[in-house]
């Protein structure tokens, strides 16, 4: 075809790249054992109850899921103690993201974010006919001044990610409490907290769910596929003001979340013993890869999620495929920076010993 008959907002976006699969890397390069460490995901699975639970509920495949999400939306109500209307379920974050952009964002409208932050942002923003405003990272944190200085009469939209994708940093409670304070009304803050069950900080805000009951314009992002494992099911969750939910709710398709998804997320959301045993073995492995990298030189970033940002004096993209050679899937972010995800302790020391080869390589 020779000529496009896209919209032209098309045609400012990359197609997404998700972490290379297993099977991909093992085919390519002749590879019987390949470890993953790409994409954030859960190295523990997800909760032992939940694969029960699945296994018992197969009979209901041929009906319609509740296109409401009732029951699961009562779960979320009863642990935050928050009430339903102010309840969004999506298909992961990924949806609400893209539902976000769809609502609020008209051409021309300026959307704010960060300058190295998770790319849907921008490519929402793009696809909707906003213009991105970037505001650059100040030593790979977050410039909450930079922000709302950035913020003009056609701001409607502002992009948080706490803690940040792909850096792992924070900002704190305070922080983010005198932020609030400052933005107009009419503007829609974003608050994404998909990594939240993994930060250690104690100025990282717990209870950020209790800010939209405040904050009348703010919107709080959750997700299953992290910390619970659910990443396969595709579900999420989020807070705002009932209003905004209702906006929300007039784009989204009718039944947008699967039953199976459904079922999966109340047992993964009250086994709390699973999370304890996800953050403790993320900690541990975090602590490691530290102590590796400060043996190997290697400039790296703290962080408060479950994967880690660092540097080298090589091209990530090579260092990338060289990896891969030899079994371990990464992610290239910048031209010298990679993101790797925290694994359990085999992966990650799987991990050094194959960087260690390659950097001596």
């Amino acid at each position: 075809m020779s000529k496009c008959i896209c919209k032209e907002n098309i045609l400012k976006v990359t197609p997404y790249q998700p972490g290379r699969p297993i099977a991909d890397v093992k085919k390519d390069y002749g590879l019987d054992n390949v470890v993953k460490l790409a994409s954030n995901e859960n190295p523990l699975g997800c909760s032992p109850r939940v694969i029960d639970k699945i296994k018992n509920s197969l009979d209901e495949l041929a009906i319609y899921p509740d296109g409401a999400c009732l029951a699961l939306k009562d779960e979320i109500s009863k642990k935050f103690n928050i009430s339903k209307d102010m309840i969004a379920i999506s298909s992961g974050s990924d949806e609400i993201i893209d539902l976000i952009s769809k609502v609020f964002i008209d051409k021309d409208d300026e959307v704010i974010m960060a300058s190295v932050t998770f790319v849907r942002y921008n490519d929402t923003a793009n696809l909707f006919g906003g213009k991105p405003v970037i505001v650059p990272l100040e030593e790979w944190r977050y410039n909450l001044d930079g922000i709302y200085n950035s913020i003009t009469e056609n701001t409607k939209v502002i992009w948080l990610c706490n803690p940040n994708n792909p850096t792992g940093t924070i900002f704190s409670e305070e922080e983010v409490i005198n932020f609030l304070k400052k933005v107009p009304e009419d503007i829609l803050v974003v608050y994404d907290e998909a990594y939240a069950e993994y930060a250690e900080s104690k100025k990282y805000p717990k209870n950020s769910h209790k800010l939209v009951e405040k904050y009348n314009n703010l919107m709080v992002l959750k997700t299953f596929s992290k910390a619970y494992g659910l990443a396969a099911f595709r579900i999420g969750y989020s807070f705002a003001h009932p209003n905004i939910i209702s906006y929300i709710n007039r784009a989204r398709g009718p039944f947008n979340v699967n039953s199976l998804a459904q079922i999966a997320a109340i047992e993964a959301l009250n086994d709390d013993d699973f999370l304890k045993k996800v953050y403790e073995n993320n900690i541990e492995g975090k602590y490691y890869l530290y102590e590796e990298f400060d043996k190997l030189g290697i400039e790296y970033t703290k962080s408060e999620a479950n994967h880690i940002f660092f540097k080298l004096d090589r091209n990530a993209q090579e260092v990338f495929i060289e990896l891969q050679k030899k079994g371990v899937i990464i992610r290239p972010i910048l031209e010298n920076h990679l993101r790797v995800s925290i694994g359990t302790m085999d992966e990650n020391k799987f991990f050094i010993e194959k960087l260690k080869e390659v950097l001596k390589d």
